[in-house]
């Protein structure tokens, strides 16, 4: 279910609305939420699409809806798009390298999620979390085709 109380506390918030239309063209909820309802037991809610802003705006975000340690936030991104397998590494390295220093400043060619993930290291509640790379791979790695790829990660941050 979705979490009607959580989203109205965010509204006031600059840059907040709720539109269909943001979400009509991302994937993202589509593919993150299958996991979700796999691993979690009774949870609701708060779909969230990030355009292009300011950290500050995406972290006001997270901080209002930050409850505690029951909170889970999911930011989902890939990383670089349709260069070849070893640009690609050398891209999503440093693309990782900056994640985990906490840069706010990802763009668009880091990873299509940057504005999402450059407010999440903004954000006073991850500030206080440590974060770990899990993996790091790229859509070559299972289809075969190297001339273009999708490079991917994960991380965590507890």
């Amino acid at each position: 279910p979705v979490d009607r109380a959580a989203i109205a506390s965010i509204m006031e918030l600059p840059g907040v609305s709720v539109s269909d239309a943001a979400h009509a063209r991302e994937h993202s909820l589509e593919v993150q939420l299958p996991f979700l309802q796999e691993t979690l037991d009774a949870f609701t809610l708060v779909p969230v699409v990030v355009g292009h802003c300011e950290p500050d705006r995406v972290a006001a975000v997270i901080d209002a809806l930050w409850g505690g340690p029951e909170t889970l936030i999911v930011v989902s991104s890939d990383l670089s798009h349709f260069h070849t397998r070893e640009e690609a590494r050398r891209r999503d390295r440093a693309t990782c390298r900056r994640i985990l220093a906490r840069a706010t400043t990802l763009g668009g060619d880091d990873a299509c999620g940057a504005y999402a993930i450059n407010g999440l290291m903004q954000s006073r509640s991850a500030r206080t979390l440590t974060i770990e790379a899990l993996d790091t791979c790229n859509s070559g790695d299972t289809s075969g085709e190297t001339d273009r790829v999708v490079g991917y990660g994960a991380f965590i941050l507890h």
